[in-house]
């Protein structure tokens, strides 16, 4: 209840509240972050991200909003634009979205998003390859981020399970938050795409400070 009316919990300040030892708080917290329901830093806790599951699980998040996002960043890609589409929901809502008559160039490691633009007759599509995640559905590792070092691009659209003020951009898997970190520097601008559900929210793996997109 704290975590979803404050957004974190401060396990000194908590355990004076409570009349109870830090111990026990921070007990109750490790049991509660292996259940997933927060994630822990230093200090106390913050709210875990619902993003986390996999891919299928992701889908069924915020599909309406989704659909609202990626509508609003398929309209921002212009004429001639190399643009970088990071896996996830939210992105294939942009790749379903760009306009017919667009002609662009998408970056991406993502299968799903190139299988999504197979039929799109004027953007043309290069595929980075490398270990295949299977929980994200995208490429990752060593392979992925050395094809990642001949791209410039204009804007890479990046996918997060957490966005937080302090705890910045996060996500579950620590390879793909090097992958990500990767294509932020390839590009000249990054934008992340999140529902709210992602707003306020950590997981273990930091991509970056939320000053960086």
């Amino acid at each position: 209840d704290r975590l979803a009316s404050r957004g974190e919990v401060i396990a000194k300040e908590f355990s004076a509240e409570l009349g109870v030892s830090e111990d026990t708080i921070r007990r109750d917290m490790r049991e509660l972050a292996g259940k997933g329901l927060l994630q822990r830093v230093h200090g106390g806790a913050l709210a875990a991200s619902p993003a986390v599951v996999d891919f299928a699980g992701r889908e069924r998040l915020a599909p309406d909003a989704k659909v609202a996002i990626g509508r609003a960043a398929a309209l921002s890609i212009k004429r001639g634009q190399v643009v970088i589409l990071d896996g996830g929901t939210t992105t294939v809502q942009l790749a379903r979205h760009l306009p017919r008559g667009l002609e662009a160039t998408v970056v991406t490691h993502s299968p799903t998003i190139a299988i999504e633009l197979v039929n799109h007759p004027s953007v043309e599509v290069v595929l980075l390859g490398g270990r295949l995640f299977k929980h994200s559905v995208v490429a990752v590792g060593a392979a992925a981020i050395e094809g990642i070092r001949d791209i410039r691009a204009d804007t890479y659209f990046m996918g997060v399970t957490g966005i937080h003020p302090e705890a910045g951009l996060s996500t579950g898997d620590l390879e793909e938050a090097h992958v990500k970190r990767a294509l932020s520097r390839a590009a000249a601008d990054t934008v992340v795409l999140a529902s709210a559900e992602k707003l306020f929210a950590a997981s273990a793996y930091v991509i970056a400070p939320i000053t960086e997109v």
